[in-house]
């Protein structure tokens, strides 16, 4: 199974390194719990690598997947824009953040982060403008501000109408001609063989981790909204994967 082959490859890759794998016992998805602040930055320290990498290569599993897709959205022209304001949902340990502001010098990036200790890493850091979140809603973010709006291994992790909720507010901030980019499970990532390793997932459960979106209704919902998708491409998660969707908002 995948899944097996995943963790014999964790383990080679630990007796190489030894790295310890980080990880709270709440295994039912988001950073808030899932992804402990402090242990988190000080093994990625003591492994010598960036808290993105570090969390890419050992605790995943899947190095380089988190700049496997900036490469893919450098290659599509998503940065090629160079957007003067960008804002994130739900940035975490802010691996693509760090990545993106390689690609691009924005003036401003907004994130809306629910953990508290990353949120005030990233700002701290990278100099970011934390918003206030609350209800799946970006309210602090004026109509048509933004001109690139991502979210990453975010929609895989919460409820259909936490979703839908967020995508309706994403098209609403982006500027005509803007991006929208975010990855979710959907069909194309849930071959009989990827659902029997998620089904094969011990513990008590994982609440709304993973979560499946059904592309269809996201192509139509943005469409409906002046958005197109223009390009799409898979990105690895663990022994699975998501769909990163590519949108650009209409004039």
């Amino acid at each position: 199974m995948a899944t097996a082959a995943l963790k014999s490859g964790l383990k080679r890759l630990l007796g190489r390194t030894g790295f310890d794998i980080v990880r709270s016992t709440n295994s039912r998805g988001g950073v808030d719990d899932f992804l402990p602040f402090e242990a988190t930055v000080r093994a990625a320290r003591s492994a010598g690598l960036s808290v993105g990498d570090y969390i890419d290569e050992v605790m995943n599993g899947t190095p380089g997947a988190t700049q496997a897709t900036i490469d893919e959205l450098r290659a599509l022209g998503v940065f090629a824009a160079d957007p003067r304001t960008v804002l994130e949902i739900g940035p975490g340990s802010g691996r693509y953040l760090e990545k993106t502001l390689k690609e691009c010098s924005p003036d401003r990036y907004e994130i809306y982060e629910t953990a508290a200790p990353w949120a005030g890493y990233l700002v701290d850091r990278f100099e970011v403008v934390a918003r206030p979140t609350a209800e799946c809603s970006l309210a602090p973010t004026p109509d048509g501000s933004v001109d690139l709006v991502q979210a990453h291994k975010v929609f895989n992790t919460v409820t259909f109408l936490s979703a839908s909720r967020y995508f309706l507010e994403m098209a609403r901030v982006t500027r005509p001609g803007g991006r929208i980019v975010f990855d979710v499970m959907t069909e194309t990532c849930l071959d009989p063989a990827t659902m029997r390793a998620w089904a094969a997932q011990g513990g008590a459960g994982h609440d709304s981790y993973p979560a499946a979106m059904p592309r269809r209704a996201c192509v139509d919902l943005f469409a409906s909204l002046g958005c197109t998708l223009e390009a799409s491409f898979p990105a690895r998660m663990g022994f699975a994967s998501t769909e990163v969707l590519v949108f650009g908002k209409g004039a």
